[in-house]
């Protein structure tokens, strides 16, 4: 059911902000000099008020990854200012010493979304919601059971 109300729902789904972002190192030796002050960054965040959780992803060759989720986009930034992520961040952009690329984005949660079964703040029901949620073109109700509403 479309809901404002995550209460029930697991943590990462009351977050309001996450980071994505990625760096392509220059080879093993830069991953182990990094899992140093990596390690410390993460101990630190995950200390943070406002911290929910993250995960690392990887891509051939030397590319890692980070998603985290934090309750807001000033716990967020929060993080940035740690000596640890200045450290790194140094660390890092150090001409193409260490790595040779990467990016950062940060995104926000709308207030609506959905919910269902035992997630659902107003009861414990697994059902899916009666119309779809509309789009800018959408002229009155698209029914979720009404095969016309669909995008083909």
């Amino acid at each position: 059911m479309r809901t404002r109300d995550f209460s029930a729902a697991p943590r990462l789904a009351q977050s309001g902000a996450m980071f994505t972002g990625a760096t392509r190192y220059n080879g093993l030796g830069a991953w182990i000099t990094l899992s140093w002050t990596w390690r410390k960054l993460v101990k630190r965040m995950k200390g943070m008020p406002g911290y929910c959780w993250h995960t690392v992803y990887w891509e051939r060759p030397f590319t890692l990854g980070t998603i985290a989720y934090f309750e807001t986009r000033e716990d967020l930034l929060t993080i940035a200012r740690s000596p640890e992520h200045r450290k790194l961040m140094q660390w890092i952009t150090e001409g193409t010493k260490n790595a040779t690329g990467g990016y950062i984005r940060l995104f926000t949660a709308e207030p609506d979304g959905y919910t269902n079964g035992i997630w659902r703040a107003e009861a414990n029901v697994m059902q899916h919601i009666e119309n779809y949620t509309p789009l800018p073109d959408d002229t009155g109700p698209k029914p979720v059971t009404d095969a016309a509403s669909e995008i083909v």
